[in-house]
């Protein structure tokens, strides 16, 4: 995902950093939450969540997303005859009833607290309150609004001097006990058995933020309490263990064998070390900011977080953490005042600090130098891959504050140079055939300073210098001509859409909101002004309407082509490196090994003891006591069902539309057109992913890519096009049984939104790229191919848990053999199969695409696999309806012509075919993927359940038990690696264990081989531990009961429809959550004691696998890069 999309809201700031202590829902996203899957997941890499959510996840902590940097700053009401969507959306305008209760919460007063100042921010309907803590100085931002979802966020400034990663390492490690919460992880506790919508901790360049949120009160009290005694009195400043265990250590179990070094964010950072997108980005921050802090990698180097001291570790804490220092967040609709009494029973342990916030102070970066600089670095390469090189052009965009319209400004400049991939900039350099796939992504405006940065992956030696000549020529061609009125209209529409209508996904809206104020906030601005939009865009409006493009003009010549503080980076392959690497830290080792005498030696040993043994101890009860909890009866105990109503063979069109009409969607359409697609060769499956890019990106009828984006942007939300398969009940089936995986559905899903008025204009759009997409534009598929290989191949090495995870389901069903063929690594071979033939033998490729249009668009029998699913309130539903009617009515096939097979009763057409793939492409094997990196993925799985056997409720709860236990102990506390989690679907009765950044390999399978035994015994402990299981039951009913959207409620619903899912079997599946017992923890532990066919698939290092085979764990291996 690329970052200058700054209107995708605040929430894409996360990418500030690679979550430390994460639940991500890596493997069910929030649009599925219902009956479909059970995930246990800890620790991900946070790129998991939905795509309503513009995921942005990225392992890369040295570049932050700007999304929240003006998170507030775009539209203007007094310009709505320039926009195509202020008139419509409302979603921030309350009732007089709302604003008149939220007034009531203004100003609020507290005997500890002085009021800064009130304010109404009122392009989002928030009530807000600065107040000053008067015996510690610190600051706390209360924002009431109507949202249940509250959100509680508490910041630091943390500039860091080195590359140590002392923020990082102590953002893990403050959530490992304190003085009222004694367990030895009570963020694990608050995971396994807390309501939260959101709990994690991310570390900035220059700041930490700790984050909760819940839709119950009593859970989002119990939340605050723990995460504010965690930050204010760590147990990990006064316990060199948590140290050791959460940053670094040396290992040694006996005296002949080698010092190694443990810990999470050693093994995470050598993680991102390994990614050469992230050294590509790391390089580039550090050679624009050499003189303050950003110049540092504030997740630590690999080399040198060994140099922290855990002295130097708890100074970084007494200096930074004191509340004079920090910012308090509060957003929702709970009381205020009872806000202030919680935060003064944890401020008013502390004095003042006047030095505090001056020493936490991020210096300006100034424009120093006099001339660009180049800089060129390694990277990691696979003995198999091209010889080919990255280049990224960089710039110091601000040294001085930039005022509100200014920062609106160069937001919708980089909409223009990058925003889409029509955009001028980002177009020119696919378009060139310089390299494979755009790298930088724009605007960067997270941090203090700006920086702007593009460039290109996969570029040929010779053509290294062309890069930069172009971007610069690019630049100076746009700063002399300017931008058209149709693209400044598109990228202006687009910001404005996503900002009014306030669409934060699963995420809650005030994470949106405390991200964007404290944008300004963190460096000592106005909270609420960093939130504001409408005045600044109507002055930029106005200059718009009297120069025209002449303001963007001037911008790219001031901050970028008159601007020398810039610097190019190339970063060239090296097949040896990670080969380097290893031998380096093996030396290093070797040499403190050699310098130690035998005491030292056996102190290391004994240590190393101590901090295992204190690792596998279980807490005592007493400890587990201090942690908040709630009880069953705080559950709701009834699913939450959507609306729904669905109309057959509507207006006699022989299209089925089905709708979901809400309290409230703010005056916004949201659609899906699914068309079916079970007709098209099996042989062809693989081609469904590029098909659907060549929908939105070489433009259609009588428009060209250009034309048909500023189309989307200027009149919708936004259009998205994707492949749907999604396996189905079977009719006279058993709910909630595993099915055979022969029944499903295969779809095209046409996506977008647009206002009421606008809906014309969307369904316009969607039949123009149904119809007549430009299949035979050569160039520009060519292009889409090897940015897809670019970008598959940085998958596979950056995100391999998913990719084994996809190839082990791809064993056991036919549905999972599918998405791993479109999606996996075997869709990487794919890739290049089809690059060659579209480079060598295009005519072939395009009759093979020209194919799968006219059979998706069989005239005979199209209309009746085609669904139109229809989201919004009933004053949408009365506009649009003359829109629908008219859509309907033009839409491809004929109305009254034949039916396709019913799904639900008879096999899909590819079953047979596919099965017979199966077996010779994905037998029950143990699967290694060699790619460049210093750690592992290792992914185990097999069949827990037969087809025809009932999966019960309990699944979900033992399963997340598993994950948020057993595997956090063993694989990340004790194994060291930065994620460990499982996956049980009770649909195709798999289940999968896996890890992320992980140090160990064999190690991991063997622990995994462990799980049930300690199922088993935890099994029997529960028998007289009521408390633990009424915890795991609150964790599996947090997973089934996220915050929705309005677009998220209407695509769960309708999933929930197309599978034909009964809200009876959602209920009975929820009864069974509810009602789980210790004999379900037994009967799942003989399962997995008894995985049937149980197979591996691991992504890691040549040097990896070698060991694992000295352990006796062998593998088939594939070079992947």
């Amino acid at each position: 995902m690329l970052f200058h999309r700054l209107a995708k809201m605040a929430f894409l700031a996360l990418t500030a950093t690679v979550a430390t202590r994460s639940y991500a829902t890596a493997f069910s996203a929030a649009t599925l939450r219902s009956v479909g899957s059970s995930s246990s997941v800890v620790s991900t890499s946070r790129r998991s969540l939905t795509s309503a959510a513009a995921v942005a996840f990225l392992d890369n902590r040295n570049r932050v997303a700007s999304a929240s940097t003006t998170a507030g700053r775009f539209l203007s009401k007094s310009a709505a005859a320039a926009s195509t969507c202020t008139s419509s959306i409302t979603a921030l305008r309350q009732s007089t009833v709302v604003e008149s209760e939220l007034e009531k919460k203004l100003g609020v007063s507290h005997p500890a607290f002085d009021i800064i100042s009130s304010d109404i921010v009122q392009e989002f309907g928030a009530y807000c309150t600065l107040y000053r803590h008067k015996q510690s100085g610190a600051e706390l931002l209360s924002v009431s609004t109507d949202d249940d979802n509250k959100c509680f966020g508490i910041t630091f400034r943390t500039p860091p001097t080195d590359s140590t990663g002392v923020p990082h390492i102590l953002e893990h490690s403050v959530l490992c006990g304190s003085r009222k919460y004694k367990t030895k992880d009570p963020f694990v506790q608050l995971l396994q058995g807390s309501l939260q919508t959101f709990l994690n901790a991310f570390t900035y360049p220059d700041r930490t933020c700790y984050v909760v949120a819940s839709q119950n009160t009593k859970d989002f009290y119990n939340l605050i309490n723990v995460y504010a005694d965690a930050v204010f009195h760590p147990r990990a400043v006064s316990d060199p263990m948590v140290h050791a265990q959460e940053g670094w250590h040396l290992e040694l179990e006996k005296i002949e064998e080698p010092l190694t070094y443990k810990g999470v964010v050693y093994n995470e950072m050598k993680g991102v070390y390994s990614s050469p997108d992230s050294l590509l980005q790391r390089d580039a921050q550090q050679s624009i900011f050499p003189d303050n802090t950003y110049g540092v990698d504030s997740g630590g180097s690999p080399k040198e977080i060994p140099n922290l001291s855990f002295e130097q570790f708890s100074e970084f804490h007494q200096k930074f953490y004191h509340p004079g220092n920090s910012r308090i967040f509060f957003a929702g609709d709970d009381d205020v005042a009872r806000r202030l009494e919680i935060m003064d029973e944890y401020l008013k342990d502390f004095g003042p600090s006047p030095e505090s916030k001056p020493a936490s102070t991020i210096q300006w970066q100034k424009k120093t130098f006099d001339a660009p600089k180049k800089i060129r670095n390694p990277y990691p390469a696979g003995s198999d891959q091209p010889e080919t090189h990255m280049i990224m052009v960089n710039w110091l965009v601000n040294d001085r504050p930039l005022t509100p319209v200014e920062e609106i400004t160069v937001t919708i400049l980089d909409h223009l140079l990058m925003g889409t991939s029509s955009s001028i900039l980002y177009k020119t350099l696919m378009e060139s055939g310089l390299g494979e796939s755009i790298t930088g992504g724009g605007l960067m405006s997270e941090l203090l300073q700006g920086m702007f940065s593009v460039g290109l992956k996969g570029v040929k030696p010779e053509d290294v210098d062309k890069v930069e000549e172009l971007v610069i020529s690019t630049l100076q061609k746009v700063a002399e001509e300017g931008f058209t009125e149709d693209a400044i209209a598109a990228s202006m529409n687009t910001i404005e859409f996503d900002m009014r209508e306030f669409n934060t996904g699963s995420f809650p809206k005030g994470l949106s909101l405390m991200l964007g104020s404290m944008r300004d906030w963190i460096y000592d601005r106005s909270p609420t002004d960093a939130l504001r939009f409408e005045e600044p865009l109507a002055e930029l409006k106005r200059t718009i309407s009297e120069s025209g493009s002449k303001v963007f003009q001037d911008m790219i010549k001031e901050f970028l082509l008159e601007n020398s503080h810039r610097s190019t980076i190339e970063m060239y392959p090296s097949k040896s490196l990670e080969e380097e690497q290893l031998q380096d830290e093996k030396d290093r080792l070797a040499k403190i090994k050699e310098s130690m005498s035998e005491e030292e030696l056996q102190s290391i040993i004994d240590t190393t003891k101590e901090l295992k043994k204190l690792q596998a101890s279980e807490d005592s009860p007493e400890a587990r006591a201090t942690i908040p909890s709630l009880e069953l009866s705080d559950l709701k105990r009834e699913v939450t069902e959507y609306p729904i109503a669905v109309s057959e063979n509507e207006a006699n069109s022989g299209v089925t539309v089905v709708r979901h009409e809400l309290g409230s969607t703010s005056g916004i359409a949201y659609a899906n057109l699914a068309v079916d697609v079970s007709g098209i060769a099996v042989e062809d499956i693989p081609l469904l992913p590029l098909f659907t890019k060549i929908m939105m990106e070489t433009g259609a009828g009588d428009y060209d890519s250009v034309a048909l984006s500023r189309r989307i942007g200027t009149h919708t939300g936004g259009v998205s096009v994707s492949a749907l398969i999604a396996g189905v009940n079977e009719e006279g089936g058993t709910e909630g049984s595993v099915t055979s995986g022969e029944h499903f559905v295969t779809k095209l899903l046409l996506t977008g939104k647009a206002t009421s008025d606008k809906t014309d204009e969307l369904f316009s759009i969607f039949d123009l790229i149904l119809r007549d997409a430009k299949l035979d534009a050569k160039s520009k598929i060519i292009e889409l191919l090897r940015q897809s290989k670019s970008e598959k191949e940085s998958s596979v090495q950056g995100s391999g848990h998913a990719t084994a995870n996809a190839r082990i389901r791809s064993r056991y069903n036919v549905v999972g053999y599918i998405n791993e063929k479109m999606s996996g690594v075997t869709s990487l071979d794919t890739v290049k199969q089809l690059l060659d033939q579209a480079e060598n033998d295009f005519p072939a490729l395009l009759a093979r695409l020209e194919n799968m249009r006219n059979t998706i668009l069989e005239k005979s029998t199209c209309r009746d696999g085609m669904i139109l699913d229809l989201t919004g309130d009933a004053a949408v539903f009365e506009k649009i309806q003359p829109s629908v009617e008219n859509f309907l009515s033009k839409l491809p096939g004929d109305s009254n012509a034949g039916k396709l097979q019913n799904f639900y009763s008879e096999p899909h057409p590819w079953v047979n075919q596919i099965k017979a793939e199966m077996a010779a492409n994905a037998p029950i094997a143990d699967e290694g993927f060699v790619v460049p990196t210093q750690v592992s993925y290792v992914g185990k799985g097999g069949r827990l359940y037969d087809i025809g056997e009932t999966v019960s409720g309990s699944s979900a709860v033992v399963s997340r038990f598993l994950g948020t236990g057993y595997m956090w102990d063993n694989i990340r506390v004790i194994g060291g690696a930065y994620g460990g989690f499982c996956q049980f679907n009770p649909r195709d009765g798999v289940f999968a264990f896996l890890s992320y950044r992980d140090p160990n390999l064999a190690g991991s399978i063997d622990v995994y081989d462990g799980a049930a035994d300690a199922l088993l015994a935890s099994a029997e402990d529960m028998e007289n531990d009521p408390d633990a299981l009424t915890t795991a039951i609150i964790g599996a009913i947090a997973d089934m009961d996220g915050a929705l959207s309005p677009d998220q409620k209407g695509s769960t619903q309708f999933k929930r429809w197309l599978t034909r899912e009964s809200p009876e079997q959602r209920q009975k599946y929820r009864d069974e959550v509810l009602n789980t017992k210790p004999a379900d923890f037994k009967a799942f532990a003989e399962r997995l004691k008894a995985l049937k066919n149980p197979s591996s698939a691991v992504v890691s290092s040549k040097a990896a696998f070698e060991d694992a085979a000295k352990a006796g764990k062998e593998f088939t291996l594939k070079n992947v890069m």
